[in-house]
């Protein structure tokens, strides 16, 4: 390992922001992070760069996790243990996972980043969160040095959340996942409405059929992070109680809406957004792409800061507009 200096973050978050790590080292093994919290260092994690904004330099020791490999565990005749190490490309990962026929994660092909980091937000797209198929995770305790083990209900999982963004932040590093796959009666979830629409006519879909779904839907939505720097969504869709849902609807009959419970309705964010006006709207470099008023994009030049202001004008807006607080799903440092 080689600890450098003064390196560009650009190319190591999506969003493309030119903040500089005052030191950088990157991790290829399980035994590197080992060493590297020897060094008694404060330290700035960084797998996939695809859920933050820096708004600022890194003063700390960054570490980029890249570790790599894949390894299976049969349970029983239709159950699989499927463990990646943190640094495996979670689109690469499903992937593979559907070329063996394991099932499971379909659904959340083409979300961008490592594997390492989903159990912390709970990734979840197209009526899929990780919470699903999580089965444990392998966690150096960053004080200690010392291995834990962690199973699905000591993650406390909620909806893009887990106890590595409360209690745990920052206080461990996660070396590997290990998720519970069907190897055949595959549970499909096709119930969301751009899937079940691309697979009308498709009365038997397989792990494939729904992946490229995904794929397509994502795509036509959703701009590419090598082309245009983005974080894919930049907010949480928010949860209002049924009361005040019933007020808004009366003001605006067409808006869409999920039930979550008996008095909790989720609202699309994009839709919010979009209809107070901002969707394809350019800010210097900063602005809301034109497909999907939910992602924010930086056009080549803009900085941490200018994004982040952006959003808390847009959270300013729904909030006056509609009375509801949208909340960051991007981690802003």
């Amino acid at each position: 390992m080689t600890i450098l200096e003064n390196i560009s973050l650009k190319p190591y978050n999506t969003f493309g922001i030119d903040a500089i790590a005052k030191q950088f080292v990157t991790a290829n093994s399980f035994n590197d992070v080992k060493s590297i919290l020897s060094l008694k260092k404060d330290l700035f994690l960084l797998s996939g760069g695809s859920n933050m904004l820096l708004t600022k330099n890194i003063e700390k020791l960054v570490v980029h996790l890249n570790l790599k490999g894949i390894t299976t565990r049969d349970i029983d005749e239709n159950y699989v243990l499927v463990t990646a190490e943190a640094g495996e490309n979670w689109h690469e990962f499903v992937l593979w996972c559907i070329s063996k026929n394991y099932g499971g994660l379909e659904n959340l092909s083409l979300i961008p980043g490592y594997v390492g980091s989903c159990p912390i937000q709970n990734i979840g797209a197209y009526g899929v969160e990780i919470k699903d198929t999580f089965y444990q995770l392998e966690a150096l305790e960053i004080a200690t040095g010392k291995t834990h083990i962690f199973n699905n209900s000591d993650c406390n999982f909620g909806y893009r959340n887990s106890v590595f963004k409360n209690n745990l932040k920052g206080k461990y590093i996660i070396t590997k996942v290990t998720f519970k796959l069907t190897k055949q009666n595959h549970q499909l979830n096709i119930s969301y409405g751009a899937i079940k629409s691309a697979l009308e006519n498709n009365q038997h879909p397989t792990l494939k059929d729904i992946s490229d779904a995904v794929i397509a839907i994502r795509q036509s939505k959703l701009p590419d992070p090598k082309e245009i720097g983005n974080s894919g969504s930049f907010f949480k869709n928010p949860v209002i109680d049924t009361e005040s849902f019933k007020k808004l609807q009366e003001k605006y009959p067409e808006m869409p809406h999920y039930i979550v419970s008996e008095n909790e309705i989720k609202i699309p964010a994009g839709w919010l957004i979009e209809q107070s006006g901002f969707k394809g709207k350019r800010f210097g470099d900063a602005g809301i792409h034109k497909n999907q008023a939910l992602v924010l994009v930086n056009y080549g030049n803009a900085t941490g800061k200018e994004i982040h202001e952006l959003a808390q004008h847009i959270q300013q807006t729904i909030l006056q507009n509609f009375a509801i607080e949208l909340e960051i799903e991007v981690n802003v440092i």
